[in-house]
């Protein structure tokens, strides 16, 4: 079962968010790439997930995976 992907994460820069691991951004164990995935917070602002997270199947929480 994945982790449940937070919606506001308290440090996103310091986390890869390219897949379930969520590693540390200078640590990334999955080899995904060369650089950290960026969170949609760090993207789209504040106010990525509107309309409603769950409507469209995103199991979201607030505080962070770390």
């Amino acid at each position: 079962m994945a982790k449940k992907f937070p919606i506001h994460p308290r440090y996103p820069e310091r986390i890869c968010w390219g897949c379930d691991k969520y590693c540390p951004a200078k640590d990334m164990a999955c080899g995904n790439g060369s650089s950290r995935t960026q969170h949609p917070l760090e993207i789209f602002g504040e106010d990525w997930h509107e309309p409603g997270a769950e409507e469209n199947g995103l199991e979201a929480r607030r505080e962070s995976p770390r």
